[in-house]
């Protein structure tokens, strides 16, 4: 049996530490300690669809921090933000493109579905820590538009 998400963030985490990897420590541990609140708020064990979504929004975040911080001219916080997430992302599957988002689109609108909550409700499960829910939003009204 393959190793669960939150046990390789926890093994991930003693290897930092013994390294004295610094960065890599405080971005586990805190990640660990979204995902113990996480599992207090749902009164359960996490799963790795749990991990990926407390995953996905830390990853977010940092992104967005990245960006804020280059807007005010800050160069050196934004660069540390995205070493942060290149942390993060290491623990989630390889992004997609917008092209193979596309393609589920169509396939889900050839399946049937018309209606634009029905197609994100079928495209979310299947994108999600992979792909930017905004952005999939974008390519769905397109998409039923045309």
């Amino acid at each position: 049996m393959t190793e669960s998400l939150k046990a390789q963030l926890e093994r991930e985490l003693r290897e930092a530490r013994k390294k004295r990897d610094r960065l890599r420590t405080t971005v586990l541990s805190s990640t660990l300690s979204e995902l113990k609140n996480q599992e207090i708020e749902e009164g359960r064990e996490a799963d790795d669809e749990m991990v990926k979504r407390v995953l996905t929004r830390a990853l977010k975040q940092r992104k967005e921090a990245a960006d804020q911080m280059r807007s005010g001219d800050r160069e050196e916080l934004a660069e540390k933000e995205e070493r942060e997430a290149g942390i993060l992302s290491e623990f989630l599957p390889p992004p997609l493109d917008e092209n193979e988002v596309r393609a589920m689109v169509r396939e889900i609108v050839e399946g049937g579905t018309t209606e634009m909550g029905p197609v994100m409700g079928q495209l979310m499960p299947r994108i999600r820590g992979r792909f930017d829910g905004k952005e999939a939003n974008r390519i769905v009204r397109e998409e039923l538009s045309t």
